[in-house]
């Protein structure tokens, strides 16, 4: 009797190790997984692509920009963009920086941090910024809507930035589970 026991419970840790062998690399959205655990974790800047009104596109941070995105489990994250390459300021203290190097680096990045929230019916995140480098972006929530999520790839649209933009940005999992 007890070695049937052991049978058992040894076939059902098998199963259950070679199921979990089998599932890990699906895409987090189609396994039913949610989107509040999917998106935590450190993610990778892959592009920024705007879209105008008129339908002209673009890349603000030029090609293979450079950024990093985190989200904690417990609802705060941290995000930095910037072109692939800024500029080395000429004075070894970035307060002395030229007025031109300092709109360089204004313009050619950005960074924010704050809370977040997921709707998982609307497949959006609720993000509400509590530091900037752009303070005019401070205050109320905005929306991020989230187009495509798997283990290793997420992708959200900005629906109307400041300057009347849509943003679509994708981003890769730092550490590919």
């Amino acid at each position: 009797m007890e070695d049937q026991m052991l049978r058992r419970n040894a076939l059902g840790l098998s199963l259950a190790a070679l199921l979990a062998l089998l599932g890990g690399g699906a895409p987090a959205l189609a396994q039913g997984g949610p989107i509040t655990e999917g998106i935590v974790g450190t993610w990778v800047l892959v592009s920024v692509v705007s879209q105008a009104d008129d339908g002209t596109r673009g890349e603000p941070f030029g090609p293979g920009p450079k950024g990093v995105m985190i989200f904690t489990r417990d609802g705060h994250f941290s995000l930095f963009q910037s072109r692939a390459e800024l500029p080395r300021l000429a004075a070894s203290d970035r307060a002395r920086a030229t007025p031109e190097e300092a709109m360089t680096v204004v313009r050619d990045s950005i960074a924010y941090y704050g809370t977040y929230a997921v709707d998982e019916t609307n497949r959006s995140l609720s993000i509400t910024l509590e530091g900037s480098t752009y303070a005019n972006l401070l205050g109320p929530s905005q929306r991020r809507i989230i187009t495509s999520l798997t283990v290793n790839e997420l992708q959200f649209s900005n629906p109307r930035t400041p300057s009347g933009m849509t943003l679509q940005t994708s981003w890769r999992r730092a550490t590919p589970r």
